[in-house]
């Protein structure tokens, strides 16, 4: 059975779809974005910076859907300046540590208002 997960500690989705789905025990969460889920006002100014905000949303679903930092197993990073990729790699490796899912990035022509970085994941139900 499908189970549809919201939560209020990451930001609600910009359009219909759900933050997450976990079938069995595979969570597919949505593509996160560096907004403040306390004050979708705050503006994160550098790339690293949107990372780990972006990061820490994608960790605050996975949490809601039952899962861990550690049981995300795949994340697919799109970013709007491949430049900016040794910036966006730095802030991922301070956010996972020792973690290393595995992991795609994708450069894409622009994101939504602006963002430079969207992040989505599959993990596993703890």
């Amino acid at each position: 059975m499908l189970k549809f997960i919201e939560t209020s500690d990451a930001p609600l989705p910009l359009g219909h779809y759900s933050q997450a789905t976990v079938i069995k025990e595979c969570i597919y969460v949505a593509g996160q974005l560096p907004i403040d889920p306390s004050d979708d006002s705050r503006q994160f100014d550098t790339p690293e910076a949107q990372t780990l905000q972006t990061l820490r949303n994608l960790e605050a679903v996975v949490l809601a859907s039952g899962g861990a930092k550690s049981t995300i197993a795949k994340v697919s990073i799109f970013i709007a300046d491949i430049g900016l990729w040794p910036n966006v790699n730095t802030a991922y490796a301070e956010f996972f540590g020792d973690h290393k899912p595995a992991r795609t990035a994708v450069p894409v022509p622009a994101l939504p208002k602006g963002f430079l970085v969207e992040i989505d994941a599959i993990a596993y139900v703890c």
